[in-house]
């Protein structure tokens, strides 16, 4: 199984952005839509910066790159969508 990385994050207010990269190790993504379930609101700036964050698993079904939970896509861009971050490559099956 392939690890896919966080291509880009536009979503500023996330503790885990840094410079619009994602810097923890592993987002989840889906629950109620395809949401970034690691975003955490906040100034206080978290995570490794050495590290580039990666999807660990994805639980949202109707995307057509998930397979067995797991993202198959080349790598993902999280964006904002309402009050929460998104995964925007999301793509409907």
């Amino acid at each position: 199984m392939k690890t896919v990385n966080v291509l880009d994050c536009s979503v500023l207010k996330c503790a885990y952005n840094i410079n619009n990269k994602c810097h923890t190790p592993a987002i989840t993504v889906g629950s109620m839509c395809p949401r970034c379930e690691s975003y955490m609101k906040g100034s206080a700036k978290g995570g490794d910066p050495g590290v580039n964050g990666m999807v660990g698993s994805c639980h949202e079904g109707s995307c057509k790159f998930n397979e067995s939970l797991e993202c198959g896509a080349p790598g993902i861009h999280v964006g904002e969508h309402m009050w929460h971050a998104d995964c925007k490559t999301f793509a409907k099956r």
